[in-house]
């Protein structure tokens, strides 16, 4: 049952998108997301909506601090990305109910449910908008830690239509691009995180994913865990020995095996233009914390099953590398583990 319980079947949710966070809350953020290669490799696209500490009315001293905000990242293949980010009061929200299913998010224009989202935003001169539909055949739930937070993907290889257009310029497509919807939820972001998420492409027309995620928790225990879906197949990866991990440049390589003997080796670089530092508020809203972000980056995968067989799944772009946390403000070193080391972590 546990098996089921990481990869939603058997969640206490139905589509791992239902609201966690009741307007009364005061510390707590809550937000869905989602992230898309364009199709045409023109770029990526990344959208997030964000509610923040609803009970408080968000982080008010701030000027982009109010309670809910919708952020919308370009990171096209040859230029710097842009983001742009407009918040609003809680008044204008409209939101479903704490554990209600089909979940909504609206205000202003904007909109996110089960299999859809619009947005239109006016920032700094610069207009965008979108209307987005996409499906799926995998989810999965990463992270599930009660009320201190959790991370799941509603979405893991999502296939996504529909236009998006910045400043008259249009992305169209049937499909648009391919990538995942993500929801994540906690009473305060991890002081430091790293987390990936790749979508192979493959001939035969069945995509592959794969998805991961570390950070740290008391007492000096880390959160490791990776999922792969490979040919209707989730393989659950808790014992993990990373090899890498360059946060100033960003690159992150490990090892993880399974309880049954699958093992699996992941590169995923991050470097190049498409790097992205954004500063996130703190939930007690004491100022900031850098996050970095490549939704542009390149990924391989080595996947050795227990009976022998060889899988290598490969993407140039098809990939985003995310690392972010207080950790990663107070500048966090590179780790590099030797050959040999027995550096591995096992979830709790």
């Amino acid at each position: 049952m546990r098996q089921k319980a990481i990869l939603g079947y058997a969640d206490e949710v139905k589509t791992l998108n239902e609201v966690y966070t009741s307007l009364s809350m005061r510390r707590r953020y809550e937000v869905w997301f989602l992230r898309l290669a364009l199709a045409d490799g023109q770029g990526a696209w990344w959208f997030r909506y964000l509610l923040l500490n609803p009970g408080r009315q968000g982080c008010s001293q701030d000027e982009l601090g109010k309670p809910v905000q919708v952020w919308a990242t370009w990171f096209p293949a040859d230029d710097r990305p842009q983001t742009f980010i407009q918040s609003f009061p809680l008044q204008g929200l409209h939101l479903s109910a704490r554990g209600q299913n089909p979940f909504h998010f609206a205000v202003a224009g904007n909109a996110i449910d089960e299999n859809s989202c619009t947005g239109q935003l006016k920032v700094d001169g610069h207009d965008v908008s979108w209307e987005l539909h996409y499906s799926s055949k995998f989810r999965v739930t990463l992270s599930a830690k009660g009320w201190i937070g959790f991370s799941r993907t509603p979405h893991s290889d999502a296939v996504f239509s529909g236009h998006i257009t910045l400043d008259g310029r249009k992305f169209e497509g049937q499909p648009l691009g391919f990538g995942l919807q993500g929801h994540n939820c906690g009473y305060r972001h991890r002081s430091s995180w790293t987390w990936t998420h790749a979508y192979f492409a493959r001939p035969s027309g069945t995509p592959s994913t794969f998805e991961a995620l570390v950070y740290d928790m008391p007492l000096g225990l880390m959160f490791r865990r990776a999922a792969l879906w490979h040919e209707g197949k989730a393989y659950v990866f808790r014992r993990m020995r990373q090899a890498r991990v360059d946060r100033r440049d960003p690159q992150w390589s490990f090892d993880a095996v399974t309880n049954d003997g699958c093992k699996l080796r992941v590169t995923i670089d991050g470097r190049g233009s498409a790097i992205h530092r954004l500063p996130y508020l703190k939930t007690d809203c004491s100022g900031t914390f850098e996050v970095v972000n490549n939704s542009l980056a390149n990924a391989s995968v080595h996947l050795e099953t227990a009976s022998g067989e060889i899988v290598d799944l490969e993407t140039t772009g098809g990939a985003v590398l995310e690392m972010g946390g207080q950790g990663y403000m107070a500048g966090a070193h590179d780790t590099v583990v030797k050959p040999g080391s027995r550096r591995i972590a096992i979830d709790r």
